[in-house]
């Protein structure tokens, strides 16, 4: 039986349908405030979206880091305001004016983006702007997959811990909200669960 990838719910409800809805659910819910009776152990993934409570995170930064170092994987979206994990830096505002400081341009390939054209990150119905307006600094031995504009702030950065964990930050909206997108972002959602899976790293 494989272990459940758990979405950590800072609000009311069961979360987002893209994840948690349907008959068959990619994820199940977990309200954050109570992330410190859960066993992560148990957990094959733990998602972050991006309004997750981080000064909470930072009073659980001990056992998070631990789950990540005995091989859980992580997905973070949104701004690092409050660094809860020692590999993360807070955010980085973008400083490029016009399309060009909002054009995302792939760094490295990755399972989770294969086949997504970069264009089709930059625009979200014809808007630029809605992935990502800035980076999260990567730390010291982190793979960057995504850049923003000609600073080539790191947008989407995975680093592979010794102990098998992996965690993957993205810096803008949840990655979840391309799920059922008609153009190839819509290819990230399901490549990011058969990366949570078990996929190459």
């Amino acid at each position: 039986m494989k272990k459940p990838i758990v979405y950590l719910n800072n609000w009311s409800g069961d979360g987002p349908a893209a994840l948690t809805g349907g008959s068959e659910p990619r994820a199940v819910c977990l309200p954050q405030y109570r992330l410190h009776e859960t066993d992560l152990a148990a957990c094959c993934a733990l998602l972050v979206p991006a309004h997750a409570d981080q000064r909470n995170l930072q009073q659980h930064g001990a056992l998070l880091e631990a789950y990540l170092e005995s091989g859980g994987t992580m997905v973070f979206n949104g701004h690092v305001a409050y660094p809860f994990l020692r590999w993360l830096r807070p955010f980085v505002p973008g400083t490029a004016g016009g399309i060009a400081g909002l054009r995302v341009q792939r760094a490295t390939p990755h399972p989770v983006f294969d086949g997504v054209d970069p264009e089709h990150l930059t625009f979200r119905r014809g808007v630029a702007g809605f992935y990502a307006r800035g980076g999260n600094p990567a730390p010291a031995g982190a793979q960057v997959l995504n850049t923003l504009g000609p600073d080539e702030l790191p947008v989407d950065w995975v680093l592979s811990l010794p102990g098998g964990g992996r965690l993957l930050a993205h810096s803008g909206n949840d990655l979840w909200m391309y799920a059922g997108s008609a153009d190839s972002a819509g290819r990230i959602v399901p490549q990011l669960f058969d990366w949570l899976h078990g996929g190459a790293a």
